[in-house]
């Protein structure tokens, strides 16, 4: 399978367990909207903006080195369970020690609420690193079902604890909790993870390799938990929880853009890391810019011109003061997206530090700006903060990264995409129905004229699709008749056996793509499935049980190559 069918598939799985709980999300807005107060609301956005804080403080990001150091290990039984074995090993004593710093510190909340917002913190930072080493592992479809089973729970939990018992921010809490719990049991049983920790395999100067890589990554975490949290705290600090409450339910549809970044990302780092090694590299990373720098813009174009309907739909209550801050948030929502895709070049060549540095310069912006300026402009303030700390990232990281591999670009096209995005979120802005009608129209002729070379290679590939299983539903049994009038001569069928050559199904992976077409067409089940070292499925036959009938070979998207190499006539 190529690179890009790789990310392409890594992403279709990932995109299923990152869209899901985003959708959770959504789904619950209404019921958490209407069921809590702004001040609960306020107060249940700050523990979410929190566990993103206190999860790589407390584990030192080493769940991002089991992540990059998993990937080199594939295969390797020994060094995999040490891995996992020093994660165990080192999140285990650190979460318990800052959870226990934690529950004193929320001496303003009942002890129900700090037992069980430590409960769901704990809970967090276990199952986000079984997850991590689901990736590194190339379990990704595990990794997609936790966090579908994760979102559900969300839900279920949410409508129970929340609507039906009506428990407030109390019930809000052990909705998260027992939606993470339920994640994590399904991926310590179904990843079966507990085989690979064996405290015999504890290595300390791997732990502090791994260490070495991840520590930079918290600066890198804390700094992206300053640019989207300084905004909340200094808008509590100085306009209220009220106000808090608005900000963070502008940033719920502008997050739409955040989640198919968040897809990509991950399936992203996961195939620049490979791709690292290879000679093309600079190549391969400029058309893969080109390409999720114009496919990013498409959606933001669809996203932001559906921003009314949304809207309407998705909130409940007074806040309408927060449509004004959506435009704003969806031009720095993109400008983070990119940074993010060049940050994955970062991880792919083990430049944590860099990463560290980048994301930290931005969030001291962000924070001088938003405190320089709330006085003036009030909520506007931490919206424009996040535009400006974002597009200082994306401008700092687009020339630093040429350090590290050149990444070519056309400035030119970089600009006119970015005035098109400036123009949409103005007419969003501006929220007149005839307008938001004509950005409607923009939206989607922008997304397929950037996108028109993905978009048609898509319909492309859907139509071979559909083709090969029309073929497979159609195909004649010609081979039926075959062996019934052979045999009819002495040794006739099997003399016929005899005289064909066998089929051989491809000469190198690139020309498979693992559909399974030849092995649901043959007749006598001679063809399997088997996994190779990186987690595909390629079909293998058993000469043994191959009758030659050559449907498989019929059947194959790549017949045509396989016939010039003179294997069937």
């Amino acid at each position: 399978m190529s690179r890009e069918g790789k990310l392409l598939k890594n992403t279709f799985i990932i995109s299923i367990g990152t869209f899901l709980p985003k959708m959770a999300s959504f789904i619950t807005l209404p019921i958490l909207t209407g069921c809590l107060t702004k001040s609960e609301y306020g107060t249940y956005d700050l523990i979410n903006v929190l566990v993103s804080l206190l999860l790589p403080a407390a584990t030192l990001q080493i769940q991002a080195a089991a992540f990059r150091f998993l990937i080199d290990s594939r295969g390797k039984d020994k060094d995999i369970k040490s891995i996992v074995t020093n994660i165990v090993g080192f999140i285990g004593p650190t979460s318990f020690v800052a959870l226990f710093i934690l529950f004193f510190c929320l001496f303003n909340q009942p002890i129900s609420i700090r037992v069980f917002i430590c409960l769901y913190f704990l809970a967090d930072i276990v199952v986000n690193a079984a997850r991590q080493v689901c990736r590194g592992l190339n379990r990704n479809l595990d990794y997609s079902i936790s966090a579908i089973l994760s979102a559900f729970g969300k839900v279920i939990f949410t409508f129970i604890c929340v609507y039906l018992t009506r428990k407030g921010l109390l019930g809000t809490v052990i909705s998260l909790f027992m939606a993470s719990t339920f994640s994590l049991i399904y991926l310590v049983f179904k990843a079966k993870l507990y085989l690979y920790i064996d405290y015999k395999c504890f290595d300390k100067n791997l732990l502090k390799e791994m260490l070495k890589y991840s520590w930079p990554m918290v600066p890198n975490s804390i700094s992206a938990w300053v640019m989207r949290a300084s905004d909340r705290l200094v808008v509590t600090a100085v306009m209220g929880v009220t106000a808090n409450a608005i900000y963070a339910v502008a940033n719920k549809i502008p997050s739409l853009l955040n989640l198919a970044q968040n897809t990509f990302t991950l399936a992203w780092q996961e195939n620049a890391s490979i791709v690292s090694k290879d000679n093309d590299a600079s190549e391969y990373y400029s058309s893969m810019f080109r390409t999720m720098f114009d496919l990013m813009a498409g959606f933001f174009g669809i996203i932001i011109a559906t921003t009314s309907i949304l809207f309407k739909l998705l909130i409940r209550g007074d806040y309408d003061d927060a449509y004004h801050q959506i435009p704003i948030l969806f031009v720095a929502m993109f400008f983070f997206s990119i940074s993010t895709f060049l940050g994955g070049i970062y991880v792919a060549y083990k430049k944590s530090k860099s990463v560290g540095i980048t994301t930290s310069i931005a969030a001291a912006i962000n924070l001088i700006v938003d405190i320089g300026t709330i006085h003036w402009i009030g909520l506007y303030a931490a919206s424009g903060s996040t535009l400006v700390s974002y597009l200082f990232l994306f401008v700092y990281r687009i020339i630093d990264v040429q350090k590290i591999v050149k990444v070519k670009y056309s400035k030119k096209h970089v600009c006119l995409v970015v005035l098109l995005i400036v123009i949409e979120s103005i007419l969003c802005f501006l929220r007149r129905p005839f307008l938001d009608i004509f950005n409607i129209v923009l939206g989607i002729t922008a997304f397929f004229f950037l996108n028109k070379k993905f978009v048609g290679t898509v319909i492309r590939k859907v139509s071979q699709m559909t083709h090969r299983q029309r073929k497979i539903s159609s195909s004649v049994d010609t081979d039926s008749n075959t062996k019934e009038l052979i045999s009819d001569e002495p040794g006739g069928y099997k003399k016929h056996l005899e005289n064909r050559v066998e089929p051989i199904l491809f000469s190198d992976k690139h020309n498979c793509c693992g559909c399974s077409a030849c092995c649901f067409i043959c007749p006598v089940g001679a063809i399997t499935m088997v996994e190779d070292d990186e987690g595909f499925l390629y079909p293998r036959v058993n000469y043994d049980h191959c009758i030659k009938c050559f449907r498989c070979k019929n059947i194959c998207a790549f017949k045509e190559d396989q016939q010039k190499r003179g294997y069937y006539s």
